[in-house]
């Protein structure tokens, strides 16, 4: 089996490129960027230029669309872009995969879909209402299109809504990474109000392991939520990290109006037809991340050690 993985170079495609080559899938990562290792191909190609992503499908029996705009900042600040990735991208990816002859598209979407939803345990047959951030919007969007190729043309898709992901790899604007320099630079922790506003954050490689447990033949033409087990406040996660960097203040400051305080969303179907559950817990996910950011840290220290002393000054 070859499997295509747009935006393989990022935080949770390269995870997935990871799992995949474990399970002896052939791995071609489709990114403008570089990928973090040596035995995948890879195609220089953006989602935006349909007649190479096209070319870049040819033998590929499934493709994980994983490349978007992630950040909901960046998607706030720049709507245009984020249409442009997120929506225009994602119907690429479906028209070359339908032309090429693809198998299964597994779409990465996100639990923030439900976030303008009514209901005290959201599931993946819970009614949507229209959404109020732009990132939703395109995201939804794209899961519309996933239904609609499915039912005209037949191409099997498959959505899996990710909870909030953690974990090595992670982008550096995310509460976690943020906290976790802070930290380790010895500066204070900055908590927004009361910091009770709660997440289910999911390891990374939890994460990765749905998408590969996706390629089911049970998974065509579903969505399943990817969420995680435990509510995590962002208090809590400044007190996770306090306790594993050690030495760490945490300070207080007006919250922000209209922050979201999480929802309930289950992972049952997941769990029955995948087998899939998040199974690390968050203290541990957090060690995880930090020893791969000090590990990264000291890598970066000696490779700056080997420049010429004139050229460090």
């Amino acid at each position: 089996m070859r499997a295509l993985v747009t935006g393989g170079s990022g935080f949770i495609g390269s995870h997935v490129a990871d799992k995949l080559v474990e399970k002896g899938v052939l791995v071609r990562i489709l990114d403008t960027v570089p990928p973090h290792r040596t035995d995948v191909e890879r195609y220089d190609v953006s989602i935006l230029d349909y007649d190479r992503l096209r070319s870049a499908m040819n033998g590929v029996d499934v493709v994980f669309h994983l490349g978007a705009v992630a950040d909901v900042k960046d998607a706030a600040e720049n709507p245009q872009y984020t249409d442009m990735i997120n929506t225009r991208g994602t119907i690429n990816v479906l028209e070359a995969a339908r032309r090429a002859g693809v198998r299964r598209v597994i779409y990465g979407s996100t639990t923030w879909v439900y976030s303008d939803t009514e209901g005290s345990l959201l599931t993946e047959e819970s009614l949507l209402n229209p959404p109020s951030h732009i990132y939703t919007a395109t995201k939804l969007a794209s899961e519309f299109y996933c239904h609609t190729y499915s039912r005209l043309y037949e191409l099997a898709t498959t959505i899996l809504r990710y909870g909030i992901p953690y974990g090595p790899r992670a982008r550096p604007g995310a509460v976690i990474p943020i906290f976790v320099k802070k930290a380790l630079a010895g500066e204070p922790l900055t908590i927004a109000g009361d910091g009770l506003q709660y997440r289910r954050f999911v390891y990374v490689e939890d994460l990765a392991e749905g998408n590969v447990l996706a390629l089911k033949r049970v998974a065509e033409n579903k969505i399943y939520n990817l969420e995680g087990n435990e509510k995590i406040t962002i208090k809590q996660i400044a007190e996770t990290v306090q306790k594993v960097v050690g030495g760490v203040e945490i300070k207080y400051v007006d919250g922000r109006p209209g922050d979201f305080s999480g929802k309930e969303i289950s992972n049952q179907r997941a769990q029955e037809e995948l087998g899939w559950e998040a199974r690390v817990p968050f203290e541990e996910g957090v060690r995880r991340y930090v020893e791969w950011y000090r590990t990264q840290q000291d890598l970066r220290d000696k490779q700056w050690a080997q420049v010429d002393a004139t050229l460090r000054q």
